[in-house]
């Protein structure tokens, strides 16, 4: 079973994500994460797969906790994809050179499976 954490500070967009996997057919855990800090406090005992990661979140946003997780040496190779309504190029670039990947959303459910199995062969 993979496990995938969502860090996103909204509920909906936790349970889209949620709901996609789970109807993906896939063998997925969907760990969930409503801030930084929470994310944090679950990677002391559990080490996902994968990372979906908002930029937009208060007190600490995507990118202070993407460096976090890359300062830490049990969780810097896990791999992070940057989840977000940021559509502006300056995010999409900075998503695609430091993260794994960038994922706009709202996503195409069927294209979004597919980029996440992707994700997790590599």
């Amino acid at each position: 079973m993979k496990k995938i954490m969502v860090v996103d500070d909204e509920l909906d967009q936790i349970l889209t994500v949620k709901i996609t996997l789970e109807k993906s057919g896939e063998d997925y855990e969907v760990i969930s994460a409503k801030s930084g800090k929470e994310c944090l406090k679950i990677l002391e005992t559990i080490v996902p797969d994968l990372i979906l990661l908002d930029i937009m979140m208060p007190e600490m946003n995507g990118w202070q906790l993407y460096e976090k997780l890359k300062q830490n040496k049990i969780w810097k190779n896990i791999p992070t994809v940057f989840l977000t309504a940021r559509t502006d190029e300056t995010a999409e670039k900075a998503g695609r050179f430091l993260g794994d990947g960038y994922i706009e959303k709202p996503f195409d459910s069927e294209d979004f499976r597919i980029k996440i199995k992707q994700f997790l062969k590599d």
